[in-house]
């Protein structure tokens, strides 16, 4: 089989990869992603998380021309404007204050390149709306979650506890961990790299 190698420093996206027993590595891009949000900063968020997969498929294959390499992006996109991840949990917590009642999107684009080329890409969204929580849960919650916090755009993990900040999900759960992932399991089979 030809080597799968995941170009995402996301223990998410790992996870993922492992219960679905894909056999892969990992590589960091080292793609500077304020440079790349910087230099096409007038793009959606959903065309930004796209322009960040695709770069970092290709910065990672270049040096692996062997393998069919995977780079991944998700972004969080409320009324048109692009979040990162916070920096402080009194940024996550205003981040969640201004998301509480609301709806956003996330958006979760793959794309699988081989040496120079893209061989596959594809994004899936979501609509999540929360719930209004008391501003005492919210800081319960931050208490209890400072990792899931500071290391998702959204500053919640849907896989735990924060699954309870939300009243209604629309949209593919694989693509809200943070990856469209039927539709790269079908990408890895016509590439080679898992059996039909």
């Amino acid at each position: 089989m030809i080597p799968i190698v995941l170009a995402s420093k996301s223990a998410v996206r790992a996870r993922m990869l492992e219960a679905a027993k894909i056999p892969f590595e990992t590589a960091d891009s080292g793609i500077d992603e304020a440079a790349v949000k910087a230099q096409h900063a007038g793009l959606t968020p959903k065309a930004m998380a796209e322009a960040l997969a695709e770069r970092k498929a290709l910065a990672v294959a270049g040096k692996r021309p062997d393998a069919v390499v995977i780079g991944a992006d998700q972004t969080l996109d409320a009324d048109g404007r692009l979040f990162d991840k916070a920096a402080s949990l009194e940024e996550a917590r205003a981040r969640l204050l201004m998301l509480r009642g609301r709806s956003h999107q996330l958006h979760s684009a793959a794309a699988v390149a081989r040496g120079d080329r893209l061989v596959w890409k594809k994004t899936a969204s979501a609509t999540l709306t929360m719930r209004g929580f008391t501003d005492a849960w919210l800081d319960g919650y931050l208490a209890r979650n400072p990792g899931p916090a500071l290391s998702s755009v959204g500053a919640y993990e849907l896989e735990g506890e924060g699954s309870q900040l939300f009243e209604r999900i629309v949209g593919d759960y694989f693509a809200i961990l943070g990856l469209p992932l039927l539709g790269l399991l079908a990408c890895l089979r016509d590439e080679g790299a898992l059996p039909r």
